[in-house]
């Protein structure tokens, strides 16, 4: 199993919360889908719920029923969120939510880049991010969508200093790898004219794309057809609310 068991290096996507309106429901499908469990325990607060696979932390899940839309908001390690807050703003990008303590859990904000995505910054404290990456029923990949590639790889740069490569195994789409100073590839942003919002997809490693997807729709999802990649078979979903996100069996 790949566990972290340590903070991860500044830039690396580290969590991933779904704000939604009916929390029991969202368990049942979760569960149902990727073997999670719940733990509401004293740590948790506002109902906001750790997702556990064999005992680690996967994601989590909140009420949300102020919105229209759901999304998995992913959020990006950093060393120091205040700093990484003014670097945000230094690209380009808005701060939403200012930073601010989680208890002894870590620093968080939220933050809007240039092209309109959010996404969350963590500094980890007592709470790593994700226990469990890279594993079947478990977060393996964020990826930007937007329909301005452009500038979203020259703020990601700046802010985090990534380094940015084509990644030329599919050269018919507009993608590009993000990669930390140290070289090892963390996410990717993709170009897509047709996307009509900006938005960080996620997608989670399953075992079988195909089960993966009947029990997506016995649970009360939907999902879309399976295809056959250089990485993979893979599949977009989504959950009874409406929340899309991809299952992946890699290669």
């Amino acid at each position: 199993m790949s566990f972290v068991t340590s903070a991860q290096p500044h830039g690396t996507p580290t969590w991933i919360d779904l704000g939604i309106p009916d929390l029991d429901r969202a368990k049942s499908f979760y569960g149902a889908v990727f073997g999670w469990e719940f733990d509401t325990g004293p740590a948790e607060t506002g109902h906001y719920t750790t997702a556990l696979l064999d005992g680690r932390r996967v994601a989590a899940i909140a009420p949300n029923e102020g919105e229209s839309e759901f999304w998995w908001n992913v959020h990006l390690a950093v060393d120091d969120c205040d700093a990484a807050a003014a670097a945000v703003r230094a690209a380009g990008g808005s701060v939403a939510v200012e930073p601010m303590d989680v208890m002894t859990q870590g620093r968080t904000a939220l933050v809007v880049d240039p092209v309109g995505a959010p996404f969350g910054l963590w500094q980890a404290r007592d709470h790593i991010g994700c226990e469990v990456v890279n594993e079947p029923n478990s977060l393996v990949r964020n990826d930007l969508v937007t329909p301005t590639a452009e500038p979203a790889r020259a703020f990601y740069a700046a802010v985090f200093g990534f380094g940015l490569d084509r990644n030329e195994d599919v050269p018919d789409f507009d993608f590009t790898f993000l990669r930390r100073p140290d070289g090892y590839e963390v996410a990717g942003i993709l170009g897509s004219p047709e996307a009509v919002r900006s938005r960080w997809a996620t997608t989670f490693e399953v075992a079988d794309t195909d089960a993966a997807m009947a029990r997506v729709v016995a649970a009360g999802g939907k999902a879309g057809e399976a295809s056959d990649m250089v990485y993979g078979r893979i599949a977009t979903v989504t959950d009874p609310f409406g929340t899309e996100f991809s299952v992946i069996t890699r290669v």
